[in-house]
């Protein structure tokens, strides 16, 4: 599990600018006004060798009642709620305010490791203008002043909050190390799968469970899950044994944000990290919007076997749609995940719910399937030969050996004088003949790195 930091503190002091600093890309809408961010923002992040998420919340006003900031308070409870660690952001040129000592009260009930980030100290000179010692009387014990829009100051606090969550650092991933080392048999995964219900609000998934885990009484018993407030029920169907954690049932806490049947990104991205298949429900009413890129876009992102579960397919059917109709459509929409196969589905009917099971036994296959070398080394010659790779600074680009180096999802390292001349529309075509080879319907990954000249010896002296 990725340790989750949630951005937290009133509006317009810069969390989402430091959520772009340490998401490494623009993922955030900033903009210089009050109440921009109203939802959260997720990204996951290596920092020196070590994996985190973080989650930009938006501006938090305890003693607001103003309907939208009302939402926004019980949106940023909750990160707060499934945080690992939590960073309370503050505008160091206007001081600590009233309202920051209020949000920083709420947060010490939290019990989580608390930081404090004096943002918009953007030259040594401003620190020196800003009172400090006024945010250590917070007591959260670590202040950091920052400049998130520079990146003043973001490394250090970073690395305090490692050192703070004693986080220990990941094994070099396959593409980095120095010969692509094939996978072994022993190393393949194995037994029960793992399957994650998720979704937007009021797209069925409760329903969709209570017909999935009351067909056929397939519940052998409920245990607990490996997060601290989930349940994972144990399914047992046609011989296989699945673990389905569902989103839409985890135990509700004390805190503001339970209260309202509210979506949590965070409990699916928890969800989604330990599951091997990701089942997403659509709403066949109103499939492709927003909310449901966002969260197959997350999916793709953590390389999870994907079905997208199109439910209340009773009604869509009533006013005349068709599956190939609808699979195009979304298919226009979601180009990302086109890979991922299609399930339609009726959980208030229990219309072709265990269908998805069905199909969750055979993308674990292929997630978990070993590929002999001699036959993707067979197909690699012959996609060239069918379609040479490009041109790059006057030489033609071969891909000479491939091997797989990693399982779940399948990962393949494909060795090339030039792969820096590799353009998107090739790489496209590489996955694609790959995916049509070997059926495949999950995500894969595909690394293209320089093969090593080996040195030749030296030449022998004669006597």
């Amino acid at each position: 599990m990725r340790p989750l930091i949630a951005l937290v503190g009133r509006p317009n002091v810069g969390k989402s600018t430091l959520f772009n600093r340490l998401a490494g890309r623009h993922a955030a809408i900033v903009e210089d006004v009050p109440g921009v961010t109203r939802d959260r923002n997720y990204a996951d992040f290596i920092w020196d060798g070590r994996t985190l998420s973080v989650v930009d919340t938006g501006g938090f006003e305890p003693e607001s009642r103003d309907r939208l900031m009302s939402q926004v308070r019980q949106q940023a409870q909750l990160a707060v709620d499934e945080a690992t660690a939590v960073v309370l952001v503050v505008d160091g040129r206007e001081g600590l305010t009233a309202l920051d000592r209020s949000v920083a009260s709420m947060l010490r009930r939290s019990g989580k490791p608390l930081f404090v980030a004096v943002n918009k100290v953007d030259t040594a000179r401003t620190e020196g203008e800003i009172p400090l010692a006024d945010f250590y009387e917070l007591g959260f014990g670590d202040v950091h002043a920052l400049s998130a829009e520079h990146g003043r100051g973001v490394s250090e606090m970073v690395d305090a909050i490692v050192e703070k969550l004693e986080l220990p650092e990941l094994p070099p991933p396959p593409e980095e190390q120095e010969e692509p080392q094939e996978v072994e048999e022993a190393d393949r995964p194995r037994g029960d799968v793992r399957i994650a219900i998720v979704g937007r609000p009021n797209v069925g998934k409760s329903t969709f469970v209570n017909a999935l885990l009351g067909q056929e009484r397939f519940v052998v018993s409920d245990v607990p899950g490996t997060t601290r407030d989930s349940i994972d029920s144990i399914v047992q169907h046609k011989g296989q044994r699945f673990v389905v954690t569902d989103t839409a049932g985890i135990r509700r806490k004390r805190s503001i944000a339970q209260k309202v049947e509210s979506y949590s990104v965070v409990r699916a991205m928890k969800a989604i990290d330990q599951a091997e298949v990701v089942a997403c429900l659509l709403d066949a009413t109103e499939a492709g919007v927003e909310q449901d890129a966002r969260l197959l876009g997350l999916v793709a992102e953590k390389g999870k076997a994907l079905i997208i579960v199109v439910n209340k397919w009773d009604i869509a059917e009533r006013e005349g749609a068709t599956q190939d109709w609808y699979e195009k459509e979304l298919g226009k929409r979601l180009p990302f995940v086109a890979f991922a196969p299609f399930v339609f589905v009726s959980a208030k009917e229990g219309r072709g719910v265990t269908k998805v099971l069905d199909r969750a036994v055979r993308l674990v296959e292929q997630y978990r399937a070993r590929f002999p070398t001699p036959q993707l080394n067979e197909l690699l010659e012959n996609l060239q030969d069918e379609h040479p790779a490009p041109i790059s600074r006057g030489h033609r680009v071969k891909l000479y050996y491939v091997a797989q180096v990693a399982y779940a999802p399948p990962t393949f390292v494909i060795q090339s004088n030039h792969p820096e001349g590799m353009t998107d529309h090739y790489r496209r075509y590489v996955e694609n003949r790959f995916r049509d080879a070997f059926g495949l319907e999950v995500p894969m990954r595909l690394v293209f790195r320089e093969r090593k000249r080996r040195s030749r010896p030296p030449p022998k002296k004669h006597e």
